[in-house]
This record gives structure tokens, C-alpha cells and sequence, in this order.
């Protein structure tokens, strides 16, 4: 069993200081047991970047109906009767980011954006900051969240997350000048002045991946094969937290990387090599 004060030492000790601005991928499970629970390290995160700090965490948006997103256009509004609409205050995190996600959601004091894609909850100094007027469309990119995370020098924490779930690498994406890339239009149900509404979403495909890439199967995912290769060139802190392997990244650093490494390894479709 973890003690706070043991888990907040250990953060100390990767490099994790007062004022920081971190977004953090936690799996509880790698960490370990902490005497308090899930909801004992969101206290820990508050206190470990203080008053002047700021949390980010990436939730999404349960959404029992997203299979209606791989039917025809024409017939997802239809299929979508009776659903019931996203709302930022009330629906739950998507459980395929991490049981903290929800923990992080529910807990007094965070602001959560309002989208029912690039939806993130936030806690500290900056967290309204960073949660309002995400771009409807396009909701990684550009004055997103992810954008302002960066111009804010924020660092990602991950706490033995899944090497292919740092969500920063999605603003990589939209800054990549390829020829070419892969977009994904979605229906959700959300509040409308007089009621439930269809709207729909464009952005690129943050499912499968906008491009194929040199070298990586199918089966393997570029996101991991890109923090690997940030990794492998030193610049990350790297320690553990709790019982977990931790990382301490550069948010902008990793950004940069990322970009250089979707133009060299992005395949051009129309010519089967790289761009």
C-alpha cells in the first residue's frame, strides 16, 4: 500500500515541480494500491504542482451509440432518435482511456470541456483556461486544448499508461503538412436550444490513424512506435511512481518530434513510398 506523501516524493524526485502544468496519463493499476484511493492521487497531483499548477486529463465521452458512426451518413440522424444527448456536466469518460479518467471527471473543482470528442477535464490555475471554446471541428488542432496545453509549456506525466495513449501526438497530427491525410466525419446527439440535436463532427481520423507509415504493421500503432522513438533519444525523465514506470516529457519537445517523424515515415497514397 502507497502513501500520498510517498507517491508526491516520487513524483518530486522524476522532476514534477510547483507551477507545472502536466497532463497525465495515469493507470492506477501499474501504480499500485494508494492508501485513499484513486481519488488520494488526484489530491496528490493538486499538491504536487500547488496552487499555481494545472492538471489536464484527457476523459472522451462514453457514447453507447457510436456504432451508428459506421453506418451510411444518410442514416446515422435516424438511427440517432431517441438517444440520449452528450452532456459535459453529467456523461461519464469513456472507459477505454482508464478507470482515473472518471475519478479525475467527478471530482470537486475540475472543469471539464464541453465536446463529445477532444474532451478533457482540468484542475488548477489554467484549467478553465484550457477546457473552453474547443474548436467544433478539428478539436485536437489549433486552438484546442492540446494547442493551448502546448503554448502554455506544459509537460506530460504518464504513470504506466499504455504506450499508445499519449493523446498530444493528435496535435502532431493536425500540424503535419502531408499531401495528403485521412478524416473521419461523426453524428452526436447534443443539447440544442429546443432540444436534443444532431450535429456532425469533422476532424481527422483519430481512430485509425490519418496516413500509413513506413515500417509499421498493421497491427502495431504509430503512436507507440513515435513515443518510443521521443524516448529513445534521452531527452524524457524517467523514474517510478508508486510501482510505476513513469515519464516526464516536454510537451512542445514531443510535438515537434512527432511532426518530423509523420512527414519522414508518412506513405504518399498516391505513390505507395513516403512523402
Amino acid at each position: 500500500m502507497h502513501e500520498p506523501d510517498a507517491v508526491l516524493r516520487d513524483l518530486r524526485a522524476l522532476g514534477v515541480r510547483e507551477g507545472d502544468v502536466l497532463m497525465a496519463h495515469v493507470s492506477l493499476r501499474a501504480i499500485g494500491p494508494i492508501r485513499g484511493g484513486a481519488e488520494a492521487l488526484v489530491d496528490v497531483l493538486d499538491r504536487v504542482v500547488g496552487p499555481d499548477g494545472t492538471v489536464l486529463v484527457t476523459l472522451g465521452a462514453l457514447d453507447d451509440w457510436d456504432w451508428v458512426n459506421d453506418e451510411p451518413e444518410g442514416r446515422r440522424p435516424a438511427l440517432l432518435a431517441g438517444a440520449p444527448p452528450f452532456d459535459a456536466a453529467t456523461t461519464r469518460a469513456d472507459p477505454d482511456v482508464g478507470v482515473f479518467a472518471e475519478v479525475f471527471r467527478i471530482a470537486p473543482g475540475t472543469v471539464v470541456s464541453d465536446h463529445p470528442e477532444g474532451r478533457f477535464g482540468a484542475r488548477g490555475r489554467l484549467a478553465a483556461a484550457l477546457t473552453a471554446d474547443v474548436p467544433w471541428d478539428h478539436y485536437y488542432g489549433p486552438g484546442s486544448p492540446l494547442d493551448r496545453f502546448v503554448a502554455a509549456g506544459g509537460r506530460v506525466l504518464r504513470l504506466g499508461a499504455d504506450d499508445d495513449t499519449t493523446t498530444l501526438i493528435h496535435l502532431a497530427e493536425n500540424l503535419a503538412p502531408l499531401p495528403a491525410k485521412r478524416h473521419v466525419r461523426r453524428h452526436r446527439v447534443v443539447h440544442g436550444p429546443d432540444g436534443p440535436v444532431v450535429r456532425t463532427v469533422d476532424g481527422l481520423d483519430d481512430s485509425d490513424g490519418i496516413a500509413s507509415y513506413v515500417g509499421v504493421a498493421g497491427d502495431v500503432d504509430e503512436f507507440a512506435v513515435i513515443l518510443a522513438g521521443y524516448l529513445a533519444t534521452g531527452r524524457a525523465a524517467t523514474g517510478t511512481v508508486g510501482d510505476a514506470a513513469a515519464e516526464l516529457l516536454d510537451g512542445g519537445d514531443l510535438v515537434r518530434f512527432a511532426v518530423d517523424w509523420i512527414v519522414a515515415h508518412a506513405v504518399d497514397p498516391d505513390r505507395a513510398e513516403p512523402a
